[in-house]
């Protein structure tokens, strides 16, 4: 063992060492175990796995004496071995025994330092141990009988002749696991290079982030070679200039006759700057090959480094396909799982986060999506129900969709559902498109259906699911299909740690756009532009898209120098396109992502900073949010063209103006349209981060908000206005679906002055608590 491995393993105890072969080993078990039972018939292309990894794990549990493990695996591998000799078929109950055992194992390497809850697994094992050797005789177990035992399985005294050689656990670690276990031979790990390639260490992320900043450093130090190489040829030319100056005064001072001394010094003189322009040639064909080397090395570099980061798909599906099968057995049902695209890489830290959302998917679907065996047999259907799992990029996107072939969920009866629990009003429910009814499935405690179970129906679940997948910053949606399935689309970054920008420079400043959230860029003639009712837009592909100026979003000062064409960059949302004009278009580039200092709070339209590789900073757009600040701009009036105005003697007879905070298009413009009616100058926020922007930007009389809100919901709006001594004396009123004593008690508590239910919009509850609070629409009335 190399001094290296030594260091690396000092930091960790044999038995984490014995924990990690477990879960690879135990992952390997699962899927051969699962694979027999989908295919009875091909028992020999699947029991060789099994039984490699029975006999690694019972060579790691021996090192670190657990000889209960030992015992138990060395069981199974005996079966396994009986299994190939007789070609045995396994049923359903001698499967769910051969789980057990690859549970109890897992178990017991989990619990290893624990000694009283050691003992009380493994008091169990003398009765799984004789279970599966039954099933090594072909005798099917009692199913009566349970598979408990207080005995203890006494420790084997002596290893059998052939396993005395057995690998110790580091080996087993390096080793693939489906790669036979090999006999510990006396060569250097230094000769064996397929053994060094697949070495493991393990190294904290604290150091990963570490490195990944060193190898940006790196990158940017490398571009400090070309400006310099181009500085060597300017001198370079500068000498050369020289050497023909001389040349000058030599043919001088031959034609006047000059002395043979001042000949002399300047032939002498020639022949230094020859010498020198040889030498210089030949150090800049140098530093040229240097600087193409360092260039080149430092981008490996940096890009292998982020590539550390990076994992497979599939390492976050192992356990899934065991989930799937022993959920739907509980249930009476049958279903399997699919996955495809297994080999795509994300990010590990994206990849531990969508572990919970992609479990509560799977959950849902198996308890109330797929159909019990008769039911799909009389509906045409195939008796075991399909859970698939695609992965794949798509515009510099991960897209992950995860269908089943179930019932799916009807559109009437959803709306019938939202209705009854108060969500919304008929009239606003008819105008609903599908994809804002499927949104109702992401409210907290909202469920579809009525029976609550251990594994659902209790509301809890999606509503996850939507908070981390936005906290990573993705979206997730929900598409039916009535009486065939329903999927879940979740569009998330490859990775958080670095992203493909497209650069744009704004008053003098680079910003970065992510390319993913970019629709596309464009070059825009000024003739091209069209104006209805005062806004500006233009045309491209037939679809026409409002033009905003950028500076006037992000309330910077304009360049002043005006062309001809104009630096477009379309973004968009689920409804609306907007172009964004910049000063000028900089390219694409790959920034490592710095969060801003938490001491900074929410910067309106900035998700986070990088530093390009000349080492200048550079922000971040959060897309979402600009196109909120957009939104906001572009409904009522233009609030920006006013932040500069105070607020003066003869304003005071102005409408008095009110926020009205909702995630809901069509909730927003009807409350609006309400307090429009009345005089009310009104303001719209899309959510509650939106909102506390405005609200620290302008002024307002007064805020109506909803509760739930992506970002920032309607509590913690209310908390941050009555946390701010500007801003704390303002009324507030809540108007929510929810109508529950509970919530009306927490909104109250929270600051609010009014709390209304949005089925009382139409009369005149609303206007009364707005006149209530702050008097008539103007002052002087």
């Amino acid at each position: 063992m190399t001094d290296y491995e030594e260091h690396e393993l000092g930091s960790f105890s044999m038995m984490d060492l014995f924990r990690s072969e477990m879960d690879t080993h135990a992952a390997a078990l699962n899927n051969g175990l699962l694979a027999l039972e989908n295919d009875p018939l091909a028992v020999k292309s699947h029991i060789d796995s099994l039984m490699r990894a029975a006999h690694s794990i019972k060579g790691g549990a021996r090192i670190v004496d657990l000889d209960a493990a030992v015992n138990i695996a060395h069981t199974l591998e005996d079966c396994f071995i009986s299994i190939q000799k007789n070609d045995i078929k396994l049923s359903s109950a001698q499967l769910d025994i051969l789980f057990k055992g690859v549970d109890t194992l897992i178990k017991i390497s989990e619990t290893a330092e624990n000694q009283d809850e050691l003992e009380h697994i493994i008091a169990d094992t003398d009765t799984l141990i004789s279970a599966i050797s039954n099933i090594s005789r072909s005798k099917e177990p009692c199913p009566h009988v349970p598979l408990t035992d207080n005995s203890i399985i006494e420790a084997q005294k002596q290893p059998e002749l052939e396993e005395i050689d057995e690998p110790p656990l580091i080996e087993n670690i390096i080793q693939e696991p489906d790669e036979p276990v090999q006999k510990k031979e006396n060569t250097s790990p230094k000769t064996d290079t397929g053994l060094e390639k697949e070495r493991m260490v393990r190294v904290t992320a604290s150091k990963i982030e570490r490195l990944m900043g060193l190898a940006g450093e790196v990158v940017v130090s490398a571009k400090w070679l070309p400006p310099f190489i181009n500085s060597l040829m300017t001198l370079k030319r500068s000498q050369s200039d020289l050497s023909n100056t001389l040349d000058e005064l030599q043919r001088e001072i031959i034609k006047k006759k000059d002395s043979s001394r001042s000949l002399h010094l300047a032939l002498q003189a020639r022949e230094k700057i020859r010498l020198c322009n040889i030498q210089m040639a030949d150090r800049l064909n140098q530093m040229d090959m240097f600087s193409n080397l360092s260039e080149t090395l430092a981008d490996r570099l940096y890009h292998e480094v982020i590539g550390v980061k990076m994992c497979p798909f599939s390492n976050g599906t192992a356990k899934l396909p065991r989930m799937v099968r022993d959920l739907a057995r509980s249930l009476n049902k049958k279903a399997r799982l699919e996955i495809i695209g297994e080999s795509i890489e994300i990010d590990r830290d994206i990849l531990e986060k969508l572990d919970a959302p992609i479990n509560h998917i799977i959950r849902n679907a198996i308890d109330h999506g797929i159909e019990t065996p008769e039911i799909r047999t009389s509906s045409g259907k195939p008796e075991t129900g399909t859970i698939r799992i695609e992965v794949f990029h798509l515009a510099g996107m991960l897209m992950i969709i995860i269908s089943d072939d179930g019932r799916g969920i009807y559109l009437d009866k959803l709306s019938q559902q939202i209705l009854e629990r108060g969500h919304t009003t008929p009239d606003l429910i008819k105008n609903m498109s599908e994809r804002e009814l499927m949104d109702f499935l992401f409210l907290p405690g909202f469920s579809t259906v009525s029976k609550v179970t251990e594994i659902s129906g209790r509301g809890v679940g999606l509503d996850v699911v939507n908070n981390v997948v936005h906290e990573v910053g993705g979206r997730v949606r929900a598409k039916s299909y009535p009486g065939q399935g329903l999927s879940f689309h979740l569009e998330l970054p490859l990775t958080l740690s670095v992203i493909r920008t497209f650069l744009v420079e704004i008053a003098g400043e680079p910003y970065a756009f992510p390319l993913a959230r970019i629709n596309r860029c464009v070059k825009l003639e000024k003739k091209d532009i069209k104006i209805v009712e005062d806004r500006q837009y233009f045309c491209t592909d037939t679809e026409n898209i409002a033009l905003i100026d950028i500076h006037e979003v992000l309330e910077i000062k304009a360049s002043g120098t005006q062309n001809d064409i104009m630096n477009v960059v379309i973004v968009s949302d689920k409804e609306f396109s907007y172009g964004l004009v910049a000063d000028k278009f900089l390219g694409e580039c790959d920034l490592v992502v710095r969060p801003l200092d938490s001491r900074l709070g929410k910067i309106p339209n900035i998700s986070a900073a990088a530093v390009m590789l000349d080492g200048s900073p550079v922000l971040i757009f959060d897309v979402e949010d600009l196109i909120n600040s957009i939104a906001g701009l572009l409904t009522g009036k233009r609030r920006l063209s006013r932040i500069e105005n105070s607020i003066k003697e003869q304003d005071r007879d102005k409408p008095k103006r009110i926020l009205v905070v909702d995630d809901s298009f069509i909730v927003r413009e009807k409350e609006r349209k309400l307090l429009v009616n009345k005089g009310y100058d009104v303001e719209t926020a899309v959510d509650g981060q939106d909102g506390w922007n405005l609200l620290r930007t302008l002024d307002f009389d007064m805020v109506l908000t909803d509760i739930d809100m992506p970002r920032m919901n309607g509590f913690e709006l209310i908390r941050n206005i009555k946390q701010n001594d500007k801003l704390k004396s303002m009324p507030v009123i809540i108007v929510s679906y929810k109508a529950s004593d509970d919530d009306r008690f927490q909104g109250l508590k929270a600051g609010a002055n009014y709390y209304l239910t949005k089925t009382n919009f139409d009369d005149n509850s609303l206007i009364d608590a707005v006149i209530d609070l702050i008097g008539e629409a103007k002052a002087g009335d």
